[in-house]
């Protein structure tokens, strides 16, 4: 075969001893064959030679040989990869290198080298080649020896900062980058000498010469270099800057905890807080979120940006230093910051646009209208060098403006720095607008609630009375607990507590209905059971009048279904006490020995929803003994409580020694916390009795002739209380009810007087009918007996007790005793 001189040029040229040679004529046929090519390609030299190289390729590869000729002639040469067929038909994936020859002639031909790709390790290249690919590597490569020392780098290295590869040459680490961890580097290096492990993929974060005030991050990659024999010359490393990755995660790690953080309440100040707190130190490291006082105030706004104004005041609402010494810089949450007109705060506040100041003027003074001590702080002084103003916007309307500051050892803000600013603030600007809008709602509900419960319990000699009421908190709304106490007919008491189903307006509006309804009831002096029953009856029919079914929400009407109430009545003459429960807890009872036990009441279904009738129970107090009514939220602590546990806690709280108005507040605070997650009510009621020589009582005969002796007996026992003045009065009084009993009812009578605030007539007799008022005719001889009383008499009414009725009148001993 000829051509083996070439041959021979051409394998000392690219070293490649293992290669199948052949060679081409300037068409493309083949004219020289080997018998490595026959040992690759299977072919042999009779079956090869004449054949155009391109019916040794597979299909893809053929359409590419004219083109690789002409490249070959344009190039001098050319190296890549082909795909050849074998005789067998089976491709192979050869790494091809072509390169012009001559033969004896002086005639033009192609030596094609083929080296099989299968398990080689890629093209063999000599030490220039390898040279120009590291030092050129737009990556930054060093190689450091078994001290740690640079012996080598790169020119894309000197992008980093720490001088040109020379300069580098016997320095360590630290020596070229102060400003990132050394040790931590050199303890990769370290662990890679002596394990020969290689570690990929480490990433530091410091600050690199070529940025000393921008926090970089880089990916660090380490390989041990050994010699011949296997022993470790070195480490090899590869640096490749991070730092915008490294920063798209740090922003999306500070808009996660944002979104974790800000709104967690319905605060508007801790709201404003939580911003500032997210902010720092993570994007700035001064925050001030100042808003508009209306704002705070939870008023409606106008929507747009604010009109100009020579100065504009706001309310200091949340404030974050990443290090203290800004007192100059510093107002108190809750105090008043005025920008002056043309700040920038100002300008964004009218504009609604934000502004970003990388360079600040160091003599410029503060943007505040009262410096504090009577100067203008600068910012030089302050430490600030680069600013942001993000006006605080939601639903198109302007509720403040947050400002982000940096001081000297961190670069100035960015584009990308004020869109994550403006991205956290209209994040909390929709929570402040939302606490702004609740806060509104949340006070006209108070008012609202403040204006349907008592504002103050009336005066009585029968319990003495203390209240506590802790309202839910602002996640969950204002709701519907209310409390009440009625004075009744014969010195008696009503203690009311009930409990509307829901939160908000609706709810309070509903238990305004409902305490309304319970004082209507109560003037009827019905019992405890009765009270509920007619109360019940109210609720369906408000509820069927207005559509609603049980469990509905969402009109008064429905908002009262489901409520619970438990009424009691306190007699201070005897000490009994008669209550009954609408799917209300039952009261405690704290003796005056301090033991507590809890009224074993039947419950009635809540009102409004149906079932069995209401049960009242009757116990008798000893003065001295403490009533506590109360709402289920002093029960309740978590979300699978136990009624059984509430109550063994409220058992311990109520056996505390005290003043009564002390205790009652004590037992809220221990039970329960300072935002609750539902309102709770206690009402605290300790019985007195009235003494024996309060009351005074005969038992008189069906007989019109005990008449006058009931006027005598009333006269002798004013005048041992000294109410003379209330003689006459009490005489007409007695003869009229003690008369009407004798003429209209059966069986015994009973008179009893009651001298409390006022002076109570009492006249029981075993009838079932009540009595009415008439208004007679001038000619009429009777029938003015009601009618008397009414005039005389402050109140007057019946009650209906088992065994018969009691038709009752007050005078008033407010202008005696006064």
């Amino acid at each position: 075969m000829g051509g083996d001189e070439e041959y021979g040029v051409a394998r000392r040229r690219f070293d490649v001893a293992d290669a199948a040679p052949l060679l081409l004529d300037p068409q493309g046929v083949v004219t020289g064959w080997t018998a490595d090519a026959q040992r690759l390609l299977v072919y042999t030299a009779p079956e090869a030679v004449g054949r155009k190289l391109a019916d040794l390729l597979a299909p893809e590869d053929a359409e590419r040989v004219p083109d690789l000729v002409e490249r070959c002639r344009r190039d001098g040469g050319w190296t890549g990869l082909l795909t050849a067929r074998r005789k067998d038909g089976l491709p192979v994936r050869l790494v091809a290198r072509i390169a012009p020859a001559e033969d004896a002639d002086g005639g033009a031909r192609w030596l094609v080298l083929l080296s099989e790709l299968a398990g080689a390790p890629g093209w063999p290249m000599s030490r220039t080649v390898l040279e120009q690919m590291v030092a050129d590597a737009p990556v930054g490569i060093a190689i450091v020896d078994t001290d740690l020392r640079f012996v080598w780098s790169n020119t894309a290295l000197e992008q980093f900062g720490g001088g040109p590869a020379p300069a580098r040459l016997g320095l360590r680490f630290a020596d070229v980058q102060p400003g990132m961890d050394a040790q931590a580097v050199e303890a990769q290096m370290r662990h890679v000498l002596e394990t020969g492990e290689a570690v990929s993929g480490y990433e530091h974060v410091g600050h690199v010469r070529s940025a000393p005030l921008r926090e970089t991050a880089h990916m660090l990659s380490f390989t041990r270099l050994d010699d011949d024999q296997g022993r470790p010359i070195g480490v090899y490393y590869t640096v490749v800057d991070m730092t915008e990755r490294h920063r798209a995660r740090q922003r999306l790690a500070l808009l996660d905890r944002a979104n974790e953080s800000i709104g967690r309440s319905l605060d508007l100040v801790r709201t404003a807080q939580e911003l500032a707190d997210v902010a720092v130190p993570g994007l700035a490291d001064l925050v001030t979120v100042d808003l508009l006082e209306t704002v705070l105030g939870g008023a409606e706004l106008m929507s747009g940006p604010l009109a100009d104004a020579e100065e504009v005041a706001l309310r200091r609402a949340g404030h974050r230093a990443a290090e203290d010494g800004l007192p100059e810089a510093v107002v108190g949450i809750g105090e008043v910051a005025t920008y002056l007109a043309g700040s920038p705060p100002v300008r964004s506040l009218i504009t609604g646009r934000s502004w970003r100041e990388e360079r600040l003027d160091p003599q410029a003074g503060v943007w505040t209208a009262d410096a504090p001590g009577g100067r203008r702080t600068t910012f030089l002084e302050l430490g600030l060098h680069s600013v942001m103003t993000v006006p605080v916007r939601a639903r198109g309307t302007t509720l403040g403006v947050t400002t982000f500051f940096r001081r000297r050892h961190r670069e100035p803000f960015d584009e990308e720095d004020l869109r994550l600013a403006e991205d956290l603030v209209s994040r909390a600007a929709v929570c402040v607008d939302n606490a702004r809008r609740y806060t509104r709602e949340r006070d006209a509900a108070l008012v609202l609630q403040r204006s349907l419960l008592p504002r103050r319990l009336p005066e009585q000699d029968a319990v003495e009375v203390a209240v506590c009421y802790r309202p839910a908190d602002e996640l969950t709304g204002l709701g519907g607990d209310w409390y009440d106490l009625i004075p009744l007919s014969g010195s008696r008491v009503a203690l009311v507590v009930g409990e509307v189903p829901g939160h908000g307006i609706d709810a309070a509006a509903a238990m305004g209905q409902l305490r309304t309804a319970v004082r209507t009831l109560a003037a009827l002096d019905l019992p405890p059971d009765e009270v509920l029953a007619h109360l019940d009856d109210v609720v369906a029919r408000s509820a069927r009048e207005g559509g609603a079914e049980p469990g509905a929400a969402g009109t008064d009407s429905a908002q009262s279904l489901g409520s619970g109430c438990l009424y009691v009545v306190y007699d201070p003459v005897d000490g009994r006490c008669s209550m009954a429960a609408a799917g209300h807890p039952a009261p405690a009872v704290v003796l005056p020995d301090g033991s507590v036990t809890f009224v074993d009441l039947p419950q009635g279904p809540p009102l409004g929803v149906g079932g069995p009738p209401f049960e009242a129970v009757e116990l008798s107090l000893v003065a001295g003994s403490t009533l506590a009514l109360h709402t289920d939220g002093l029960l309740a602590r978590g979300e699978n409580w136990a009624v059984d546990a509430g109550r063994e806690r409220l058992r311990r709280a109520l056996a505390q020694a005290g003043p009564l108005e002390a205790r009652c507040r004590a037992v809220v605070d221990a039970l329960v916390p300072a935002r609750p997650h539902d309102d709770v009510a206690l009402l605290m009621a300790r019985t007195r009795r009235l003494g024996a020589e309060q009351v005074a009582a005969w038992d008189l005969p069906s007989d019109p002739a005990v008449v006058a002796d009931a006027r005598r007996a009333a006269t002798r026992q004013l005048a041992h209380w000294g109410l003379d003045e209330l003689s006459f009065t009490t005489e007409l009084v007695v003869s009229e009810l003690v008369t009407n009993a004798i003429r209209y009812a059966d069986g015994p009578i009973r008179l009893r007087l009651i001298r409390e605030r006022a002076l109570v007539c009492e006249v029981f007799d075993g009838g079932a009918t009540a009595p009415h008022l008439r208004h007679p005719r001038t000619t009429d001889e009777g029938g003015r007996g009601l009618l008397l009383v009414s005039q005389l008499a402050q109140r007057w009414g019946t009650r209906f007790v088992p065994d018969g009725k009691i038709i009752w009148a007050e005078q008033s001993l407010t202008d005696l005793l006064e």
